[in-house]
């Protein structure tokens, strides 16, 4: 499998991209496509260990900036490198695209370049977030800051179906995120989208609120918001996870007593951090486009890279773009009952 990867995405990129390729390359067996400004890649390259020929270069001599519009990758940048990945999809050079660059960039350089499944008008980022019980998928998390009411619709589809296609659950029950359980809660918007997803044919089982992203009274395999208010969730979680785990140190060290706890249970702290680590996550696939692509957060370090480029192989290698689409034509008349 060949997968391409916007080296010049991410804050610290190239050499966190640079070198999390490296390491998917030699972990999962995989040939890459570093796209990218050549004569910034080939140092970091060659100060890696890494002598394979599993890494090619693809040389890309713009980027877009993160303090720059959506659309610049399109209409200033037309060889930026989030382009020229996409593009190497299109053209059948790759399986799939990863980037950790400008979100809002990847997602309409995508819907540009490689098109729409038909029937989805907005594209979706879908997380999977961990649970006490088991997974749950919150779409969208920032690829459309501002939705219509029938984007919560497509949100809602898409995410039925990877549900069942990768979290493996034959009827997924799909939530709407709320300040209340009750059908009259929150705004104009939630209250019109509750009774189009009522209709939908999917198994809508109704609202729910920021205590049950995690776990709470809802029992809820798909949480459907915009992309504004997913993306503030998204992150408070990886600024809650962070507070937790910086406490819990604080707590080990002001004690002997509380040390010897701590060298006792150390393997569960491990376990409780990794669960709750972006990094180990890797990136969020864009739902509703033809061809795989995996965004990761802007943040990424090399192990997150890494990481993002294994989800970008299972999301490839399960062919869920084309069985999106084959979903979408399926659901779509339950939908427009």
């Amino acid at each position: 499998m060949t997968l391409a990867v916007d080296a010049m995405g991410g804050d610290n990129a190239p050499r966190a991209t640079v070198e999390g390729a490296v390491a998917a390359a030699v972990d999962f067996g995989l040939d890459l496509l570093l796209v990218g400004r050549r004569r910034e890649l080939e140092p970091i390259l060659s100060a890696t260990s890494y002598r394979g020929s599993r890494i090619d270069l693809v040389e890309a001599e713009e980027v877009v900036g993160f303090d720059e519009p959506s659309t610049t990758a399109l209409r200033r940048k037309p060889r930026a490198s989030i382009r020229i990945g996409a593009e190497l999809v299109r053209d059948g050079r790759a399986e799939g695209f990863f980037t950790a660059g400008h979100t809002g960039a990847a997602m309409v350089t995508a819907r540009s370049v490689l098109g729409v499944v038909e029937g989805i008008d907005r594209p979706a980022l879908g997380a999977v977030l961990p649970g006490l019980g088991r997974r749950r998928l919150l779409l969208d998390v920032g690829a459309n800051v501002s939705c219509r009411v029938e984007h919560y619709r497509e949100f809602a589809l898409m995410g039925h179906f990877y549900a069942q296609e990768v979290l493996g659950i034959s009827r997924p029950k799909i939530g709407l995120l709320s300040v209340g359980e009750e059908e009259e809660k929150g705004t104009g918007t939630t209250r019109e989208v509750f009774g189009l997803l009522r209709k939908s044919g999917l198994n809508f089982v109704g609202n729910c609120e920021g205590r049950d992203v995690y776990g709470g009274n809802v029992d809820v395999d798909v949480i459907v918001t915009d992309g504004f208010t997913g993306n503030v969730v998204l992150k408070t979680s990886e600024s809650l996870a962070r507070l937790v785990e910086a406490a819990l140190k604080q707590e080990i060290t002001r004690s002997l007593q509380a040390s010897m706890g701590f060298l006792l249970t150390r393997d569960a702290f491990r376990a409780f951090k990794k669960r709750l680590d972006y990094t180990e996550y890797g990136g969020a696939p864009l739902l509703g486009v033809k061809g795989a692509v995996v965004i990761g957060h802007g943040s990424s370090n090399a192990h997150a890279v890494r990481n993002g480029i294994k989800a970008l192989q299972e999301y490839a290698r399960r062919r869920i773009p084309e069985k999106i689409r084959a979903k979408a034509r399926e659901l779509a008349p339950l939908a427009a009952r």
